[in-house]
């Protein structure tokens, strides 16, 4: 392994609390997530004490109010603790924005009574979440869902699958998206789930390319019942509230992408200053300082992109459209940086020796979850001209 450590990423941080957050941030990653990711990874092992470190650092419900445990930053602040954790370990990074989307719907749209029972817990009391909204035969198309809720006096009862669920089977609450009216977008409402609910189980894991730390799994709901209390938002506003939690999920998937690439470009220089062949190291070859000065460019755009978007969302503008191209350019910039990263590493790139092989098989993924590239291309060009006539 190179001996050359990377320099820490220069970051315009707009508070010296936040200039505080990210050495903190640092140090945890250093100390406590980086050393063991990839044993760990290998090994298929979920980290549950590290998120408990994150919830006691106060790590878990940055951008929510302090009022009910939060963090009180902005999402400009919020990404770039994404982007260090994901540098560290993507099951990490990916882990604390998965949880941030499961308490999205709450936080937003939940009643005051509902946010003083359970969002302290969500933000800073250990719990971690999952967010359920695609089924096995719903991915893109989600409005299409079929796990359903049954009004059954105060109750409600959920039957049905849900499938590729981060933190399935290791959750301790689920935001559930079920259909509780007519077909379509305006049937389907949100809710609160507890882990430990009966008759909620979930399958074994998915078998992975990558993230083998990170439990993706189905999620069954066999008569599951609800109290009307943890319904979220007004009956058929499920989608509504599930597509404004996406766009803001979106940013941290971004970001996730610009920390594992940002890892491999680090990785990238670190091994070509060292790597001597034909009698000099072969950074000093201009083929190859072409793909590491394209790389690097690639990253700083990239992290420009998503943090345009995150400042529009904390000024409260409209930021959808900035969100969908963020999505898109930081996950195929996280693709093509870990490539070129294991070129330059050559035959050891390969190898399970280095961790570029794992920068890029846990890419991939990050093209796929909250959207595909694909459907962000389709939000991006219904900004530009309108939706698709039909």
């Amino acid at each position: 392994m190179p001996d050359r450590a990377p320099q820490p990423v220069d970051r315009q941080l707009p508070t010296d609390e936040a200039r505080d957050l990210i050495s903190l941030v640092r140090d945890i990653a250093q100390r406590e997530i980086a050393p063991q990711a990839a044993e760990e990874e290998d090994a298929g092992r979920f980290p549950r004490e590290v998120f408990s470190l994150l919830s006691q650092s106060g790590l878990l419900g940055l951008p929510y109010d302090s009022e009910y445990g939060g963090g009180d930053q902005p999402y400009e602040v919020y990404l770039q603790v994404l982007e260090e954790l994901a540098a560290a370990r993507l099951t990490v990074g990916l882990g604390v924005s998965v949880h941030t989307l499961a308490s999205y719907a709450l936080a937003a749209y939940g009643s005051k009574e509902q946010q003083v029972e359970h969002l302290p817990a969500m933000l800073g009391g250990g719990l971690l979440g999952a967010y359920c909204l695609s089924e096995p035969s719903s991915g893109s198309d989600a409005a299409s869902l079929r796990t359903r809720a049954v009004r059954d006096g105060d109750d409600w009862v959920i039957n049905g699958t849900k499938a590729w669920i981060t933190h399935g089977g290791v959750a301790d609450f689920y935001t559930v998206m079920a259909r509780t009216g007519d077909e379509g977008p305006r049937g389907i409402t949100a809710f609160l789930v507890p882990g430990d609910a009966a008759g909620l189980g979930a399958a074994a894991p998915e078998k992975k390319m990558g993230m083998k730390g990170s439990p993706t799994a189905q999620v069954h709901f066999d008569g599951v019942r609800v109290p009307d209390s943890r319904r979220i938002g007004e009956e058929g506003q499920g989608f509504a509230i599930a597509l404004a939690a996406l766009d803001s999920g979106r940013l941290g998937i971004a970001a996730c992408a610009i920390g594992v690439a940002q890892a491999a470009l680090d990785e990238a220089v670190a091994y070509a200053a060292e790597r001597r062949q034909f009698g000099k190291p072969i950074a000093d070859f201009q083929g190859l300082r072409f793909m590491l000065a394209d790389m690097a460019t690639q990253i700083e755009a990239g992290r420009a992109l998503y943090l345009t978007a995150a400042r529009l969302r904390d000024a409260g503008r409209p930021f959808a459209r900035q969100a969908a191209m963020a999505k898109l350019h930081c996950t195929d910039t996280a693709m093509r940086v870990t490539t070129d990263a294991v070129q330059v590493l050559g035959g050891y790139g390969y190898t399970a020796d280095f961790p570029a092989e794992r920068y890029m098989r846990e890419s991939k993924v990050l093209q796929i979850v909250e959207g595909t590239n694909q459907i962000q291309r389709m939000v991006i060009a219904r900004h530009l001209v309108g939706p698709e006539t039909r």
